[in-house]
């Protein structure tokens, strides 16, 4: 009963957010698309098949665009605190933000660097992302927050340790997360790294 309960739980946490993903993605490519069908109607006389895509992506990248701008930062960061005030928005915007943020090379907070870790079962690999120190009374110690994806990149554990468990390879971020994607396939033959 723990094994159904526990596998139907993972499954549950597995296909929402996918499904949420894809149907937003369908519901904005149907508006879009449907605001764009009448305009090629009228300026090319008939309906031009892949226009809501291309418009998709262009209002994508001019979001980007006003994004990166200081003042359109400011504008989008007020936006985004109005829309966070609203109950069901915030409980899936705020985690999916965090998420797609993690695996941006700008952001200072997101995945820092690959880490292999040791423990007595042998080593797991995972994403860095916070070096702290804690005081035991002995002076600081150099620790880490390591976030390793246990079934699928969205799911996980946070493990914290010390700096001297820790090896570096030579994997980038991008390769790290190919590797988790295709189940370990992805690894190369021959690994270098340092240790912490």
């Amino acid at each position: 009963m723990q094994w159904l309960r526990r596998t139907f739980i993972t499954g549950v946490v597995v296909t929402v957010p996918l499904f949420v993903s894809v149907a937003a993605i369908v519901w904005l490519f149907e508006i879009i698309d449907g605001l764009t069908t009448p305009l090629s109607e009228r300026l090319f006389g008939r309906h031009i098949p892949g226009l809501g895509i291309l418009a998709t992506a262009a209002g994508i990248v001019i979001v980007g665009m006003v994004a990166t701008n200081v003042f359109g930062r400011r504008i989008l960061q007020r936006g985004e605190s109005v829309l966070l005030r609203v109950p069901v928005f915030r409980t899936i915007y705020a985690p999916v933000k965090e998420l797609v943020a993690a695996f941006s090379p700008d952001n200072e907070s997101g995945f820092k660097q690959v880490v292999m870790l040791e423990d007595r079962k042998g080593m797991s690999i995972g994403f860095l992302t916070k070096e702290f120190t804690v005081d035991r009374g002995q002076g600081p110690e150099a620790f880490l927050a390591v976030y390793v994806p246990t079934n699928h990149l969205y799911m996980g554990d946070i493990v914290v340790c010390e700096r001297s468990r820790a090896t570096f390879p030579d994997i980038s971020v991008e390769e790290g997360i190919r590797i988790f994607l295709s189940g370990g396939m992805a690894l190369p033959p021959h690994i270098r790294g340092s240790r912490g």
